[in-house]
């Protein structure tokens, strides 16, 4: 504690030199501004047992003593112990501090009147009949605008009865001073540290009603938050989040934040003040993050991108296609295509957008691609690809009288199609993710509704915004090439892009719901692509011929359905690993627990958050980070590999994840070695120089 930091230390030096020392052998003692007593739980004590004492202070208004952590100044009361041999004193139970604010200074501390705890052991060896003196020195500083420190002696003699004697009945002044004791939280807790804040999560839904009028944490280290600065608390569906300012003696990743909480409630009786005592493990936090022009910026940029993905650009490809087909349209024909393009992934972002909102009220913990980690959408999306792939071969096609489906979805003139097909490549862009995109997604989860909207919907504009020029701009539709059979050719071409799409889905089912998943989808794709022949084989027909065929088609594709949802559901989930089945695998999974134990000996760790259907995740997992160069690179710097599966829904990868201002995967973090070193996060499209530069900055 820094003693000589203020006037008050150095007043209180020179008194201490000056002042007198009040002597009185007795049980209580007085001074101009404090009265103490010494009091016990019991009037006599037992062999073998334990009994409770009680320093109980009386101070006149407007002054205060102090806290075992006193604040920006002061000193804390203590209590130096005589008593009879084998006799031990506990350390003194504090009861719950107030703070006390004299312009820049901030002090926790008591006033009026406090009531210090200790436990007392007392020896087998004591004998019955005889008695037990106990004899407290006690020094505290009080003070107002001045301090005064101050020293009185007391004693209590307390007789010895004998084991077998009825216990007496407590002191009420003792069982006063225990209810305002501070208890253990019954919460989980952590907090995330930066160099400016810290930001303490308790766990909880108990703390978020209307009757809370005051949220305080008062730190037993000194100098771990800054005392006099504001702390603010934030509450969602199922936590409480307390904010404060780092102080001169931050905390450092991996120690533990211990502490007293304080809540205050209005109740029928007046404010009720209860403390809960909390201990939490430190994490790293990104204290800087986008701006919202800059975050807006961001996820128009990352959305454009979004379309030179695996996932997306095969639509894209498809509707350029389509736009050449509309070459004897009007120019105000091409442009509203690409309009209702453009309002079909704008609608889509924004129910996107909404459904996290709901979900995050809800309590649960979201992010990019989230819908993904549910067996039941992954099947979806595998039939729709495998539908879709069906349709570009020319399997089936859909009349004008149904739109928005199988092929009219990437090449239907009609506007239907357009909007539909901006749906679609919603769907198909969100297992991916792109530069840029990380930060924008992450600074959107952390604001209001409003400015999570304006995001993505910048993110979807970015998606739409290739196939919006070329609709608009017709500079830009003349470098198209000229339509011909190479476009029918093209087309089918694309089917087989979306056939691997659903191939790869099947693939995440199975790491997600085991193999009977796998009969599943593909039994589903047979009878979907069943349906289908039925349904294009009779297209000629005429008479009953071509609508029962197409109500048996229909009935068949949702019987399939049916069938396979029910079946999932009550599928046991599968603990999914992105390379479980490797023998020669290089790294280890994840736990926060394993992490911190290897920044407590001070290694180097690399991390990385992965999920089998983020399709960038797997790139850079098979180009950069299982590459010789780079598992060579960490094996000799003795680098501890840790990877997190985010393939189902896992709540520590997402806290995780949130701690580096990131709502989806990939995320890679390497730690360098030291106990203090500061995390480096690595860009999300990797390369072997990229790894190895970041992991050795002078490689």
């Amino acid at each position: 504690m820094p003693l000589f930091r203020s006037l008050h230390h150095l007043v209180f030096v020179g008194i201490l030199l000056v002042s007198g020392i009040a002597h009185a052998i007795s049980d209580r003692a007085s001074t101009e501004q404090v009265q103490v007593q010494l009091i016990a739980a019991t009037d006599s004590v037992r062999p073998g047992g334990t009994v409770t004492l009680g320093l109980r202070q009386r101070i006149i208004p407007h002054w205060h003593t102090y806290w075992q952590n006193a604040g920006d100044s002061g000193m804390p009361t203590s209590i130096s112990w005589k008593l009879p041999a084998g006799a031990k004193a506990g350390d003194i139970q504090w009861p719950l501090p107030s703070h006390f604010e004299l312009g820049s200074i901030t002090n926790y501390g008591y006033a009026d009147e406090v009531t210090l705890l200790t436990t007392i052991s007392v020896p087998a060896s004591a004998k019955p009949g005889t008695s037990f003196p106990i004899h407290a020195s006690v020094n505290w500083l009080v003070c107002q605008e001045i301090c005064i420190p101050q020293q009185v002696e007391l004693a209590l003699n307390l007789p010895i009865v004998a084991a077998n004697t009825p216990s007496p009945r407590l002191n009420p002044a003792i069982q006063l001073a225990q209810q305002k004791l501070p208890v253990n939280s019954p919460w989980p807790a952590s907090v995330n540290v930066s160099k400016k804040t810290l930001s303490l999560r308790i766990d909880t839904t108990e703390l978020q009603g209307a009757g809370v009028t005051d949220v305080r944490f008062y730190p037993l280290k000194w100098g771990v938050i800054a005392h006099n600065a504001a702390q603010s608390v934030n509450t969602d569906a199922k936590s409480l989040t307390l904010t404060m300012q780092a102080g001169e003696a931050p905390l450092k990743v991996g120690e533990t934040l211990a502490g007293v909480l304080t809540i205050t409630e209005n109740t029928a009786n007046g404010p009720l003040t209860r403390g809960f005592n909390v201990q939490a493990q430190s994490a790293t936090t990104v204290e800087t993050g986008p701006s919202f022009i800059a975050a807006l910026l961001l996820a128009l940029i990352g959305g454009a991108i979004l379309n030179l993905m695996p996932c997306v650009f095969p639509v894209l490809s498809i509707k350029a296609l389509s736009l050449l087909k509309q070459g004897h349209n009007s120019r105000h024909e091409v442009r509203l295509h690409g309009l209702t393009y453009t309002a079909g992934i704008l609608v889509s972002f924004a129910l996107l957008a909404g459904l996290l909102l709901i979900l995050k009220a809800g309590g649960a913990q979201i992010g990019w691609g989230f819908q993904f980690q549910s067996p039941t959408f992954v099947l979806s999306v595998a039939y729709l690809m495998f539908a879709v792939g069906l349709s570009l071969s020319g399997v089936f096609e859909i009349g004008t009288s149904v739109s928005g489906l199988g092929e009219s979805l990437a090449e239907k003139p009609g506007y239907a199609g357009s909007f539909f097909t901006g749906v679609l490549a919603t769907i198909v862009a969100t297992p991916c993710t792109a530069p840029f995109m990380g930060v924008a997604i992450g600074y959107a989860l952390t604001q209001p509704a409003v400015g999570l909207f304006a995001i993505f919907l910048s993110l979807g504009l970015g998606l739409a915004l290739p196939y919006l020029l070329l609709s608009i701009w017709p500079p830009l539709q003349r470098c198209l090439p000229k339509p011909g059979l190479w476009m029918e050719r093209l087309k089918q071409a694309f089917a087989f892009p979306m056939y691997a799409t659903a191939a790869w889905l099947v693939w995440v089912l199975a790491l997600q719901a085991g193999a009977i998943s796998t009969l599943l989808a593909l039994g589903g794709m047979v009878v979907i692509a069943f349906a289908a022949w039925l349904f294009d084989s009779t297209r000629s027909r005429s008479g009953w011929q071509r609508p029962g065929a197409t109500i048996v088609a229909a009935a068949l594709v949702i019987a399939t359905l049916l069938f396979s949802y029910l079946q999932l559901h009550h599928a046991p989930a599968s603990k999914s690993s992105t390379a479980t089945s490797s023998s020669e695998q290089n790294w280890q999974g994840f736990s926060n627990e394993r992490l911190q134990a290897l920044r407590a000996e001070g290694k180097p760790v690399f991390l990385n958050f992965t999920a089998a259907w983020c399709i960038t995740c797997l790139v850079n997992e098979r180009v950069a980070l299982s590459q010789d160069s780079v598992t060579s690179a960490f094996k000799n710097a003795g680098i501890t590999y840790l990877k997190g599966d985010w393939t189902n829904q896992d709540a520590a990868i997402t806290k995780k994840l949130a701690e580096f201002g990131r709502n989806g995967v990939p995320l890679y973090v390497f730690y360098p070695a030291g106990k203090n070193a500061e995390p480096v996060v690595l860009p999300q499209i990797l390369t072997p120089e990229i790894v190895l530069e970041h992991i050795h900055p002078s490689h």
